[in-house]
C-alpha cells in the first residue's frame, strides 16, 4: 500500500435490512475467525468485525475501494467455492458501507441510534470487546484505530451528555425494569420463552441484571444462537423442556408469535412463586393463570406506561447525538485528511533528506580530490547548513500545497507527489548524470499545479525535455 492511503469498506447485516435466518447465517462463523478470512485477501491490510443478537459487520482496510469491497463481498456471498468460509447472505440481507458511510455508520452503532432500542448501553461495551479482540489479532492498523476511537469516544459522550440511555422503551426493557421491582434479579434464575426480535430484546435486557438466564424457543438451534450473544450465564431449551424451565426460574418472560396459550395453569401450577411477564400480542398466558396463588401476571396493558413515559424523552435526546455525531464525523475527516498529507510530507522529506546526504557526501568527495586548499570542518559544515537551507526552502511550497490538497480532498495532487517522492519505492533519487530521477511516463502536464509550483527548475526542464 502506498503512503497515506487506506480506504475502508464495510459492510452491515442488521435487523434494519434482514430476517433473523440472515442474520444467524451471518454470525455462524466465530468474529475472530472473520477477521482472519478478511485478513487472508491480497490488498487488504485492515479488518475488524461486530457480532451481536441482531447485526453482524465487518470492515476492511484495503488500497483501494474496489479491493476491500470484494473481499467482503467473498465472505458475505451467496455463491463461492469455498462454503466454509462464506456466510450465505442475500444480496438483499447486506448494506454496503463505503469509507465515509462506514465512519458515520460505526458511531451510530456505539451511540445506540443503530439498535432495536434507541440508546441502547450494552452496543458500546461489544464494540469496545471486538475492537480489543481485534487488536489481540494484530488487524487493527492506523485507519481503523482511529475510526473505532472516534466511535467509542462518541458513543460514551451520547450517554453522558444526553439521555439517550434513560428509562425504558421496549417492552423487553420495561418487563425487566417491573421484574426488578418485585424481585432481587441479581439472585434469580430469567427464563425467556421466544427468541425472536422481541425475545432477544427481553433476553438482553434481563442479561444485564439476573444471576442466570434461560431462553426456550421451539427450534432450539435459534435459542441457542441468542444465548451465545449473552454477557450472563445462559442456557437454551425446546418448547418441550418448558415445565422444567419454568420449575427453575423466578420470573418468565413470555414473548413468542404463538397462536395458542403457550403457558397454561398445568404447566404452572407446581412451579412454587413464580412472576409471570407476558409481552406477547396475541397472549402466550392462559388468563386462567391469573388464579394461581403462587403465580403473579403483568401483561401488556401493565407495560405500556413504563415505555411511553421515556420514548419522548430518548427522540429528544437522539437528535442531540445526531447532532454531536456530525460535528465529531467533521473533525475524524479533518484528522484523516491531516495525517494523510502528513505522512506524504513526511516520505518527501525523507526522500530529499536523501538525496541531500549524496550530494553533500559527492561534493565533499570533489574538493578533497580538487588541488585546491583543503576546507575545514567549520567550512564543511557551511556546506552542510546551505544544504539543509535549500531543502527547507524547496519543500516550503509543496508542502503547503499538500496540506491544502488534502483539506480539499485532492487525492490526485497526494497521489503525484507520493509517486514523485516516496523514497521507499525501487527507483533511485538521482540520476547518473546527478540529474533526479522522474517515475517512467511521467510528464510536466501529469504534475498538479500546486506540486509545480514548488519543484525546483531542473526538475521541470528535465520533465519537459523528456
Amino acid at each position: 500500500m502506498t503512503v497515506g492511503s487506506g480506504v475502508i469498506a464495510g459492510v452491515s447485516v442488521s435487523h434494519r435490512t434482514a430476517d433473523l435466518d440472515a442474520i444467524e447465517s451471518a454470525g455462524r462463523v466465530d468474529r475472530d475467525d472473520v477477521v482472519r478470512s478478511l485478513l487472508t485477501t491480497p490488498g487488504v491490510t485492515e479488518a475488524f468485525a461486530l457480532r451481536t443478537c441482531n447485526r453482524v459487520e465487518a470492515y476492511v482496510v484495503a488500497d483501494a475501494p474496489e479491493t476491500g469491497r470484494a473481499a467482503l463481498d467473498r465472505l458475505f456471498g451467496e455463491r463461492a467455492v469455498d462454503a466454509t468460509t462464506t456466510l450465505d447472505v442475500p444480496v438483499d440481507a447486506r448494506r454496503e458501507l463505503s469509507h465515509e458511510e462506514s465512519l458515520r455508520h460505526l458511531m451510530r452503532v456505539a451511540c445506540g441510534l443503530e439498535s432495536l432500542v434507541v440508546g441502547e448501553d450494552q452496543i458500546l461495551g461489544q464494540l469496545r470487546d471486538a475492537y480489543l479482540d481485534a487488536r489481540s489479532l494484530g488487524s487493527v492498523g492506523p485507519v481503523l484505530e482511529d475510526a473505532l476511537m472516534k466511535a467509542v469516544h462518541v458513543g460514551e459522550r451520547a450517554r453522558t451528555e444526553t439521555a439517550i440511555n434513560e428509562g425504558a422503551v421496549s417492552l423487553g426493557s420495561a418487563a425487566a425494569r417491573v421484574a426488578g421491582e418485585e424481585l432481587d434479579l441479581s439472585r434469580a434464575t430469567a427464563l425467556v420463552v421466544g427468541a425472536g426480535e422481541m425475545g432477544s430484546l427481553a433476553a438482553r435486557a434481563f442479561a444485564k441484571r439476573a444471576d442466570r438466564l434461560l431462553v426456550a424457543n421451539r427450534t432450539v438451534d435459534r435459542a441457542e444462537y441468542v444465548a451465545r450473544t449473552l454477557d450472563v450465564e445462559a442456557g437454551a431449551v425446546g418448547l418441550k423442556a418448558l415445565p422444567a424451565a419454568v420449575a427453575e426460574a423466578d420470573v418468565v418472560v413470555t414473548a413468542t408469535g404463538a397462536d395458542r396459550h403457550v403457558l397454561d395453569g398445568d404447566v404452572l401450577r407446581g412451579a412454587g412463586e413464580t412472576l409471570v411477564i407476558d409481552i406477547a400480542q396475541p397472549r402466550d398466558v392462559d388468563p386462567a393463570v391469573d388464579a394461581l396463588s403462587t403465580v403473579t401476571v403483568y401483561d401488556l396493558d401493565a407495560l405500556q406506561s413504563v415505555t411511553d413515559e421515556t420514548t419522548e424523552q430518548r427522540e429528544a435526546a437522539a437528535r442531540e447525538v445526531e447532532a454531536m455525531i456530525d460535528r465529531e464525523f467533521d473533525n475524524l475527516l479533518s484528522q484523516y485528511k491531516r495525517k494523510r498529507a502528513d505522512e506524504v510530507i513526511a516520505a518527501m522529506y525523507e526522500g530529499a533528506e536523501g538525496m541531500k546526504h549524496r550530494e553533500v557526501k559527492r561534493a565533499r568527495s570533489r574538493l578533497e580530490a580538487s588541488d585546491g586548499p583543503d576546507l575545514t570542518e567549520e567550512q564543511y559544515d557551511i556546506l552542510d547548513s546551505l544544504a539543509d537551507a535549500l531543502v527547507g526552502q524547496l519543500l516550503a511550497a509543496p508542502t503547503k500545497s499538500l496540506r491544502d490538497a488534502a483539506e480539499k480532498d485532492d487525492w490526485s495532487t497526494i497521489n503525484t507527489a507520493i509517486q514523485l517522492f516516496d523514497p521507499h519505492n525501487d527507483r533511485p533519487v538521482g540520476g547518473e548524470d546527478g540529474r533526479p530521477a522522474i517515475p517512467e511516463g511521467v510528464t510536466v502536464d501529469d504534475i498538479p499545479e500546486p506540486v509545480r509550483e514548488g519543484m525546483p527548475p531542473a526538475v521541470l526542464e528535465q520533465l519537459s525535455d523528456d
